[in-house]
């Protein structure tokens, strides 16, 4: 697997200040995507040992919240072979910090409930590691710049824990000064 870059002290792609890794290789081709230079898996540099490790010393100071997969499209098989043992380590270091995952496919694709080519046999251990799925793909005729860490107003922010516990898709809860835009406690 390659990746397209490597943000280090990132605030754009989930809660706090976060490591977010942009793979490359991505079959969706979302009009008006930011990231069209990563829809090529050879594009990038290899995602190797040494660049894994220092992803996870990065995440090591206390102010780090966690990680964040995005692309390009981490949930496609390949990326999803690469990305199982690596976020596997990383729930290991950092137990009590968060890993976000933007997905084109939506959470009824990766699970099975829809017919979609991302499933494989990585696909349900990699989405039980994670904390949270921003799912379903950029839409340019529904992108709105007030929506919190996602692009368009199709995509859902799941709290990957309570909708595997409902069977169902669960939001994740954002702090209410976002998420009601007031002061307000």
């Amino acid at each position: 697997m390659n990746y397209a870059t490597i943000k280090y002290y990132d605030i754009a792609n989930g809660p706090g200040v976060r490591t977010s890794v942009f793979v490359s290789g991505c079959r969706h081709h979302c009009p008006g995507c930011f990231n069209a230079v990563a829809w090529d898996f050879d594009y990038g540099q290899p995602f190797d040992k040494p660049t894994r490790n220092e992803v996870f010393a990065s995440c090591q100071p206390d102010y780090i919240a966690g990680l964040s997969l995005l692309g390009g499209e981490p949930m496609e098989p390949e990326n999803q072979q690469e990305l199982l043992p690596f976020v596997r380590n990383f729930k290991a270091l950092y137990p009590n910090k968060t890993v976000w995952c933007y997905s084109g496919y939506t959470w009824e694709q990766l699970t099975g409930k829809e017919p979609s080519l991302a499933r494989c046999e990585a696909t349900d251990e990699l989405l039980s590691l994670l904390d949270v799925l921003v799912d379903g793909e950029f839409v340019q005729a529904k992108h709105d710049i007030s929506l919190r860490f996602r692009g368009s107003s199709n995509q859902r922010l799941l709290d990957v824990k309570k909708t595997l516990a409902a069977g169902q898709p669960v939001w994740w809860e954002d702090e209410k000064v976002f998420a009601t835009h007031t002061m307000e406690k």
